[in-house]
């Protein structure tokens, strides 16, 4: 755990975030970034460009709004065979992301942004996971998709839920479940 001399806030409304962060025994405030800053995908972009943007707009916007405070900003999306997968939009668009991962390494890449108030001193940093899903049945597939635990998911599949398809084999699981809590105490240790 990190003690700042500022309160740290954490822009983002994820329960698997918040959790996060209580879990590694932060003390934080939550204050989720404006739609306007959740959003915006570039065609250009490659996918770690896309999470480490997303993760600096939605600290930006929540700093701005802080004289004094340490904002966490961060986005995560899951990438197979070049093809982002971010939070799925519906069940239909939740098998599909499943299925294109099913039997197939792939990876979770996390941007994370830290905005230091009032100094406005930005860190950006990128954190990638690479895993492996389970080449698991359609009726698994299907059994998963009826609990609606893929709602809100980067690759519409949770690797908290206790489905043990998926198998990380480098990186960080914090980064999976969507904030790299090494590299975030790496960062604000440094601050």
């Amino acid at each position: 755990m990190v003690h700042t001399e500022l309160p740290l806030i954490l822009a983002s409304q994820s329960p698997r975030r918040q959790s996060l962060m209580r879990e590694y025994g932060y003390t934080f405030s939550v204050h989720p970034p404006s739609d306007s800053a959740e959003g915006g995908i570039c065609s250009g972009e490659t996918p770690p460009e896309l999470v480490v943007r997303l993760a600096k707009q939605k600290a930006e916007d929540v700093a701005k709004q802080y004289e004094h405070a340490v904002v966490i900003g961060c986005d995560t999306v899951a990438e197979c065979m070049g093809t982002v997968l971010g939070k799925p939009a519906d069940i239909d668009d939740a098998r599909r992301m499943i299925t294109m991962l099913r039997g197939r390494d792939h990876r979770v890449l996390s941007g994370l942004c830290i905005w230091n108030r009032p100094s406005d001193e930005v860190v950006l940093k990128l954190d990638v996971t690479t895993l492996h899903m389970d080449d698991v049945t359609d009726e698994q597939v299907d059994d998963y998709l009826a609990t609606h635990k893929w709602q809100g998911k980067a690759g519409a599949f949770g690797y908290q839920d206790g489905w043990n398809w998926l198998h990380v084999l480098e990186g960080s699981e914090t980064n999976v479940i969507g904030l790299p809590m090494e590299l975030l105490a790496d960062v604000l240790n440094r601050l």
